[in-house]
């Protein structure tokens, strides 16, 4: 399983995803731009040491990390609200890369036709979207849940 944030907005929330990816094993992506400089520094509040523990690997665009997923044959799972199949339903595979959109803006209509699969996480009536690094804790969870992948 990994963790891919496209063009991410707030240094916190990469910080919390960095941290929970570390805390799992799990290598993450950062396809940038990034909306805040990418350092260290920016991480560490929210990312606190593990941060930097992470295994992470940045793309320059887009383009980029599609061709690196196209290299890896990974296949995309976008968490959007816009989703087609409830996070429940969804079945993981071992490999799978977890996608997350910025979290003004989401991603562009070119990622949505990129993804292999829009996965939508149930919430009450009347709310919008959850926070991304709480959003890709909760489909990471599910993943390796149905993986068999936690952490001995």
């Amino acid at each position: 399983m990994q963790i891919a944030l496209f063009q991410p907005d707030i240094a916190g929330n990469v910080g919390t995803t960095l941290r929970t990816a570390a805390c799992f094993g799990v290598p993450a992506h950062i396809i940038e731009p990034c909306g805040f400089p990418f350092s260290d520094g920016a991480l560490k509040r929210a990312g606190m040491d593990y941060a930097t523990r992470a295994n992470v690997r940045r793309h320059a665009d887009w383009s980029g990390f599609q061709q690196w997923s196209s290299e890896a044959g990974a296949r995309l799972v976008l968490l959007t609200t816009a989703g087609a199949t409830p996070l429940p339903a969804f079945g993981f595979e071992p490999g799978d890369v977890l996608l997350l959109g910025a979290e003004s803006s989401g991603v562009p209509p070119y990622v949505h036709d990129a993804a292999t699969a829009r996965v939508a996480i149930p919430m009450r009536e009347g709310f919008r979207s959850l926070n991304v690094a709480v959003a890709a804790g909760i489909a990471l969870a599910e993943a390796l849940r149905q993986t068999k992948g936690f952490p001995a």
